[in-house]
């Protein structure tokens, strides 16, 4: 499948805004980016979203602590299983910690995205030394910086072969 120059805006949906910063930024620059959070979604919405997972050059999966994430934990591991091999990174940011009123509204829910949070990091950890295009970083503003400077590097690669 031809990848697309294009930034995949995944990882944690819902109420959370991590999102906003990276569009408004993104479109100053002129750059391409699918956003899978729309107020109207539906699940044949998730084919396009499969797509974009599976094609999209730049991946990045923003796992806050806005929500419990367990959809977006699960698909940081698609993402990696579908880069790796070829020109294609991801760029994951996982928080780990939670919305205290997450955890009193349902704690088993609660503990259950802590432990996975750690298993994927831990896991991260062993990709990201042998996968130069995976990569893990500490802060959104971090993932926004270093996106922004990939999608140049992408965009440069592609005059080159094009």
């Amino acid at each position: 499948m031809k990848s697309t120059l294009c930034i995949g805006l995944f990882g944690s949906c819902g109420s959370s805004k991590w999102r906003d910063k990276f569009i408004k930024k993104y479109t100053a620059n002129n750059i391409k980016f699918f956003n899978p959070l729309k107020d109207d979604w539906k699940p044949e919405d998730s084919k396009i979203e499969a797509e974009h997972l599976a094609t999209d050059e730049i991946i990045l999966i923003a796992i806050t602590g806005e929500t419990f994430s367990s959809a977006s934990l699960a698909e940081t591991g698609y993402a990696i299983l579908n880069t790796v091999n070829n020109r294609r990174s991801v760029v994951i940011f996982i928080d780990q910690k939670l919305n205290p009123l997450l955890e009193i509204e349902n704690p088993t829910a609660a503990k259950e995205s802590k432990n996975a949070r750690a298993i994927i990091l831990s896991h991260l950890a062993y990709v990201q030394r042998n996968f130069p295009n995976v990569k893990v970083v500490q802060s959104l503003e971090d993932m926004l910086n270093f996106s922004v400077s990939l999608y140049k590097l992408h965009e440069q690669s592609h005059k080159v072969f094009d």
